[in-house]
């Protein structure tokens, strides 16, 4: 735990001292909560920020998790991954201290989401129910930045990464539960999004408001992809 530590407390303190990525990174969660959670009109939903929310608390941490492969990239570039592979800390290390680190910044905005989505006027939350809604928050988060951080050891540039992420990030979300209900959208559609990682997340947080538990598909999910990340990163790194 000290080598994980101690590369959380690294990318955390590069990340503090960059405060335009901070702010940057919540311009477009916070701008559809409020241009869509309120102005957008539906037949399926009266309150329909309500309805969004959830799905704008996953966007928030979509964005984040895959854009936190790129942090990897960084350290590849400027030579600090190799010197990390030649410290005596074990290679899975510094695996599991980008994931904290980056599910950690995730929860920290998803929190400024959620006190702006309070603000607007969505009254979903009670405290069991946020309290709950953290925790598939961050198992969506581990997940993504597994995956994430492990598809940094194939590229070598930030170019290429940004590319990968614009690729992916976008079609997930909006295949997606996040915008309307499975019963509203085309069959297709509706096929495509009950499969999607994306809507496990936002799935469990709704069902959490019926007073459901629904962790299985996101937590089996992330437990696969979290093994295989690791078998992966050690072999790419020997």
């Amino acid at each position: 735990m000290k080598e994980i530590v101690y590369y959380f407390e690294r990318d955390m303190l590069r990340w503090l001292r960059g405060r335009v990525s901070v702010v940057s990174a919540l311009i477009a969660p916070a701008a559809w909560l409020i241009f869509v959670g309120l102005a957008l009109p539906t037949t399926f939903s009266e309150h329909y920020i309500d309805f969004i929310t959830p799905g704008i608390l996953v966007m928030t941490m979509l964005g984040v998790s895959l854009q936190g492969g790129s942090l990897l990239v960084f350290d590849k570039i400027l030579g600090f991954l190799n010197k990390f592979l030649a410290l005596p800390s074990s290679r899975e290390s510094i695996l599991f201290g980008k994931i904290l680190f980056i599910t950690t910044r995730g929860l920290i905005q998803a929190t400024v989401i959620l006190v702006l989505a309070w603000a607007l006027g969505a009254s979903l939350f009670s405290l069991p129910v946020v309290l709950l809604s953290y925790g598939i928050l961050a198992l969506f988060g581990v997940l993504l930045s597994a995956f994430s951080t492990t598809i940094a050891l194939y590229l070598s540039d930030h170019d290429s990464y940004a590319a990968f992420n614009a690729m992916v990030s976008m079609p997930l979300f909006f295949t997606s539960s996040a915008l309307m209900p499975y019963s509203v959208m085309p069959p297709w559609l509706s096929a495509i999004a009950y499969w999607n990682p994306v809507s496990f997340a936002i799935d469990a947080i709704r069902s959490l408001q019926e007073g459901v538990i629904a962790w299985t598909r996101i937590g089996a999910l992330a437990l696969l992809v979290v093994a295989f990340c690791v078998r992966k990163f050690r072999r790419v790194t020997i």
